[in-house]
């Protein structure tokens, strides 16, 4: 188990240092803004716990492998190799499919949103099927490492970065970029999924 601990805490390191590190980073040098907003709304509301538990989850996505490595076990018989073998190779899907969604976002790649500013609509590469693929693709990741290391803690992580991704998406989101960008954006909604593709659209399975 400690082989398969100590793989997913390496993995998880590093998508982290990319993913947001080397991304802020680039985006600095390429815009002279590193793109993070932070979390938004007043303590307590929706969309300050959306950033809240997007925090936690990344917090638990360090914490779980740690914990396996100090001898928590696992939970529902899940720890064999061919589950763990699975979850590799789910993580590392998910791990390049948020590098390449987040390469599309281009300059308006960002951590949390600013209700005064104003970004580009995004709608290609992977964004002319979901919405949202980098959100989809950091579930994926962390679905995959919860494999891995099949602890509480793992599975905990998991559901709380599912929450932290509906309400951004949600409550943040999607009415920002109704407001910035209007008919274009629900347009958008109307063929592009909001987390797979079909499922969410505009009039399809609820309203953007």
């Amino acid at each position: 188990m400690n082989g398969w601990a100590w793989a997913a805490l390496v993995l998880f390191l590093g998508w982290a240092v990319i993913a947001f590190g080397v991304r802020a980073a680039m985006q600095r040098r390429r815009t002279g803004d590193a793109g993070f907003r932070g979390i938004s709304g007043r303590p307590g509301s929706a969309s300050w716990w959306a950033g809240v538990l997007f925090v936690l989850s990344l917090v638990g996505g360090a914490v779980a492998p740690v914990a396996a490595l100090v001898g928590l076990d696992s939970i529902f018989g899940l720890e064999t190799t061919p589950v763990q073998w699975a979850g590799l190779l789910v993580a590392v899907a998910g791990i390049a499919a948020t590098l390449v969604a987040q390469s599309t976002m281009g300059s308006s790649w960002r951590v949390g949103v600013d209700a005064s500013e104003r970004t580009d609509l995004v709608t290609s590469g992977l964004f002319a099927h979901v919405r949202n693929p980098v959100f989809t693709a950091m579930v994926v990741t962390a679905a995959g490492l919860a494999l891995m290391v099949p602890n509480v803690v793992a599975v905990l992580t998991w559901l709380t970065l599912i929450a932290a991704v509906q309400l951004q998406v949600r409550i943040v989101e999607e009415p920002y970029l109704s407001r910035l960008h209007g008919p274009d954006y629900v347009a958008y909604t109307a063929r592009a999924g909001r987390f797979v593709p079909g499922v969410g659209r505009n009039g399809v399975g609820g309203r953007a």
